[in-house]
């Protein structure tokens, strides 16, 4: 959920490198000795209770961590533990939206009021010029409900405590954001917007007459074999072998108070931030997106044409797709996927435009900086003379 204040959790103690046994799939601990590096710097400046990096390159694979998944107990970061993944969740639902508009269930160029004529009454919204391609490009200029300035209290300090396990509807938060005047014209320019994937997602369930859930196993989960990957709707907990997920709860105190959020109901964020996956999953989902395997060749080419989300404020560098982003590292290597944050997760899963070269890494701990993730991309991707 990056880049509204909501989403800003995965924006905000220490432990040694980790030699990880690994299954007898993925390749030995050794290599990767520049990214190993990265992971390794992290744990010892604390930017990170503990990291791990999961590395896919054709029919190689590779993990590494650093760190621990428990800081009481010291338990290591281990392979195939599962965590939340804020917005990298915004890639499954517009896969999902994708699928649907293959099947000819649907339309990218739907305008909101064929589908949910009736949620925008009396509002300043004009629901007959905003389209589906709209909502998953970031350009409807629908408000973020995470901007709402109530919403946002209910998730600092102990408020979040008080809060942590409430329940909210998709049209709550629809309606949260419909309160708030436009920030654009359709179509005008990228502002991030969780709103628009819950809108996304609305529209799945009035299109097939089932539930977002039962689309997304159908549609994804399923045909990808992708074990520990769900969407977890109300349920509080993560089910499985996972971290501890540590948050500072947006304090601004320089040494802030670190909190265990790991159970929290993240209706809050649904399907524009509320999956559960692992790395493998991430690498999977990915690479067969990307290399043709799960959409057809026109939605994907739809998914990747992307828009400048230059001055929105958004993640340097990026040019945003359907539920995906380009990002140019500073050697000038284009890589794709997407990435997320929520209270105590921050999750990045990128690649080569083809899928076959995939990297996903995920941090313990929602102080990390973005650096982080931008450093191990380039200890992959470039070549040791250009960095």
């Amino acid at each position: 959920m990056i880049a509204s204040r909501t989403a800003k959790t995965g924006l905000l103690i220490a432990a040694t490198l980790v030699a990880t046994a690994l299954p007898a799939s993925a390749s030995p601990a050794a290599g990767h000795p520049e990214v190993r590096r990265v992971l390794d710097r992290a744990v010892d400046t604390k930017i990170a209770p503990g990291i791990v990096t999961e590395i896919q390159d054709g029919g190689s694979r590779w993990f590494g961590s650093a760190g621990v998944s428990d800081t009481r107990t010291g338990r290591k970061r281990h392979q195939n533990e599962r965590f939340r993944i804020g917005s990298t969740s915004k890639c499954f639902t517009a896969a999902v939206v994708l699928k649907l508009a293959a099947e000819g269930r649907l339309s990218l160029d739907d305008t909101l009021d064929r589908w949910l004529p009736d949620l925008f009454d009396g509002t300043a919204y004009e629901p007959g010029e905003i389209t589906v391609r709209q909502l998953l490009n970031q350009t409807s200029g629908i408000y973020a409900y995470t901007d709402d300035s109530s919403f946002f209290q209910r998730g600092v300090g102990e408020e979040w405590f008080k809060h942590r396990y409430d329940t909210y509807s998709p049209e709550q938060l629809v309606r949260i954001a419909l309160e708030h005047p436009p920030t654009g014209r359709p179509g005008e320019r990228f502002r991030y917007s969780n709103t628009n994937y819950i809108l996304a997602a609305l529209i799945v369930e009035k299109a097939t007459g089932r539930t977002f859930a039962q689309e997304l196993n159908r549609t994804v989960i399923r045909p990808l074999g992708l074990t520990g990957t769900s969407l977890p709707g109300t349920d509080p907990t993560i089910r499985g072998p996972h971290p501890v997920h540590y948050s500072t709860l947006f304090s601004t105190d320089p040494q802030p108070q670190i909190h265990d959020t790991t159970e929290m109901n993240q209706s809050f964020a649904w399907t524009a931030g509320g999956m559960i996956s692992t790395t493998t999953d991430l690498n999977r989902f990915f690479s067969a997106l990307l290399g043709g395997r799960l959409l057809p060749a026109a939605q994907l080419q739809e998914m990747l044409t992307t828009v400048p989300t230059d001055g929105s404020g958004w993640i340097p560098g990026t040019r945003y797709g359907l539920g995906v982003f380009e990002q140019k590292l500073p050697c000038g290597v284009t890589v794709w996927g997407n990435a997320g944050a929520t209270y105590g997760s921050w999750s990045y899963a990128m690649g080569t435009r083809d899928g076959r070269h995939r990297v996903a890494s995920h941090v313990n701990g929602d102080w990390a900086p973005l650096s982080v993730f931008a450093d191990v991309l380039s200890a992959e991707f470039c070549p040791p003379t250009s960095r």
